[in-house]
């Protein structure tokens, strides 16, 4: 077995975590069951800690990145604005240009 090239990328704003991994996950999973409420369950984290990060994103971007809808008799939703959808865009092309450097795991290997 050889050496690879590991790492984890996250976006930070004067010190604070603005997009990650687990994030972009969250996002998708919006996206894909129109809702946070099925999204948190899909991911098995409550509801709460999926509004929070959210909540911190939004604060931090300084723009909203969700579409939401309150319940009522059709039924509440989420979906991500144009914004939300960039930033996921930009998201993985920074992880597409990352992994482009994995190939340097075999700088290590002695043959």
């Amino acid at each position: 077995m050889g050496f690879e090239v590991k790492f984890k990328v996250w976006i930070e704003r004067d010190g604070e975590v603005v997009f990650s991994s687990a994030r972009e996950q969250l996002l998708k999973a919006i996206e894909t069951e129109g809702s946070i409420n099925k999204a948190s369950k899909k991911l098995g984290i409550s509801y709460k800690k999926a509004w929070t990060l959210i909540k911190h994103m939004e604060d931090r971007l300084g723009y909203p990145i969700l579409e939401k809808k309150r319940g009522g008799v059709a039924g509440g939703g989420s979906k991500l604005t144009e914004a939300g959808k960039e930033l996921l865009k930009a998201y993985e092309k920074i992880i597409n240009e990352c992994s482009k450097i994995r190939r340097y795991g075999d700088l290590f290997n002695k043959t």
